[in-house]
């Protein structure tokens, strides 16, 4: 498929956002994108990993968690340090997690940190962390360490507040039907 024109699909994007009711491209007054807004990261070996717990480790208030598969010990680790100061860390994981080998499910739960199992669809296939009610972490990136060293995947950090409620709204109609690990 040949690309017609990049503000043909922008138009696009921005039209399917608007119907979603959340603002998805933050853009400055000439149409351009402002940087501190969206970063965009892309594995193998792209720095997802590193960016998530850097964003984790500029959490000062929450950190929600939905996740498919989550086996990656960094990520992991940065909630709990973020759980160490203060910040207050919820995590909701497919059922799949229950049995996974290295799932941060046990790791998390031992160390304190609520973990909710999403039973009530056929795969919970969300991999999206909303910080601070105000960035959002999302894209296909699992949180597992062939992600990052293997499988080709993107990650969005979206900084925006009427995303994150959006998102925030979403994480907790999952939390109502979530279950305890």
């Amino acid at each position: 498929m040949k690309i017609k024109s990049f503000s043909s699909y922008r138009f696009i994007l921005l039209l399917v956002c608007g119907l979603i009711g959340a603002t998805c491209i933050q853009a400055g007054p000439n149409g351009h994108y402002r940087p501190e807004s969206v970063q965009v990261f892309f594995s193998p070996d792209g720095g997802c990993t590193d960016a998530i717990v850097a964003a984790l480790e500029g959490a000062k208030e929450s950190v929600c968690v939905q996740a498919y598969s989550f086996t990656s010990a960094p990520i992991a680790k940065a909630l709990l340090a973020a759980k160490g100061r203060g910040v207050l860390v919820y995590v909701i994981l497919d059922k799949s997690q229950r049995t996974e080998k290295y799932s941060s499910a046990d790791f998390l739960s031992r160390a304190g940190v609520p973990v909710l199992i999403d039973a009530g669809h056929a795969i919970a296939h969300n991999k999206v962390i909303i910080i601070d009610e105000i960035l959002v972490i999302t894209g296909s990136f699992n949180f597992t360490k062939s992600a990052e060293n293997r499988n080709s995947e993107n990650l969005l950090l979206i900084r925006d507040a009427k995303m994150a409620a959006a998102y925030l709204k979403n994480w907790k109609e999952h939390q109502v039907h979530s279950e305890i690990y």
